[in-house]
């Protein structure tokens, strides 16, 4: 059973408000999001209704899977990141707008590095409290731990192409053009690919894990 304190319902809470702030910060950068925030980018580029509704309404097909093949996954966090986070983003993205409406592309690099910073930060801390997952990432830890398709790091590997992939067509059948796309898929897309992992595993060391030890 796992065990649930307000100090793990805080962590979860608050890992998943920092990491939808991320998100308005990967989005105003325009340099790249992490691949599944390239599909919802594709998605809200495509369908015409807020960001915010729209990751509640992809987040609740995913949250079928799970409830069908892996219900282990499902916990509090799941729910919070599915309600909150893609509202929290789209009001974060546009009080940047506001504040911020044409940024030069040394603040946007900044706005990057923030974002990348916050989101490991964020997902340390819910990952760590250990209350359930994101519906996209529980895909991949069915697909490996459940049906034993192969490695997790390498499934994985392949859902993040995929959502790449589909993200990009579908941004360019919203009306994107070629020269828009790195704004969803650039260098953010790479660094979150590869060193998004240490860097959330450093803050759980540093952060998430000894918030924990009072227990």
């Amino acid at each position: 059973m796992k065990k649930i304190s307000w100090r793990r319902v805080a962590m979860s809470l608050f890992g998943v408000i920092v990491c939808a702030v991320a998100v308005g910060f990967f989005k105003k950068a325009a340099l790249g999001v992490d691949p599944f925030q390239s599909l919802m980018s594709g998605l809200d580029r495509l369908v015409p209704i807020p960001f915010g509704t729209l990751y509640v309404i992809v987040n609740v097909v995913l949250l079928t899977f799970s409830l069908v093949f892996n219900r282990h996954n499902i916990g509090i966090a799941t729910f919070i990141n599915l309600f909150l986070l893609g509202y929290i983003a789209q009001y974060s993205l546009a009080l940047l707008d506001v504040l911020v409406p044409e940024p030069g592309l040394a603040l946007r690099v900044l706005f990057l590095a923030f974002g990348i910073l916050v989101m490991c930060v964020g997902a340390a801390l819910y990952m760590t409290a250990n209350l359930g997952v994101s519906t996209y990432d529980s895909i991949a830890i069915t697909l490996a731990n459940k049906w034993h398709l192969g490695k997790f790091q390498y499934i994985r590997i392949a859902t993040d192409i995929i959502c790449v992939l589909l993200g990009a067509a579908l941004f360019l059948l919203g009306g994107g053009s070629w020269a828009q796309v790195p704004e969803i898929i650039g260098i953010g897309t790479i660094i979150t690919a590869f060193f998004m992992g240490p860097l959330i595993e450093f803050f759980n060391v540093r952060i998430a894990r000894p918030l924990l030890k009072a227990e």
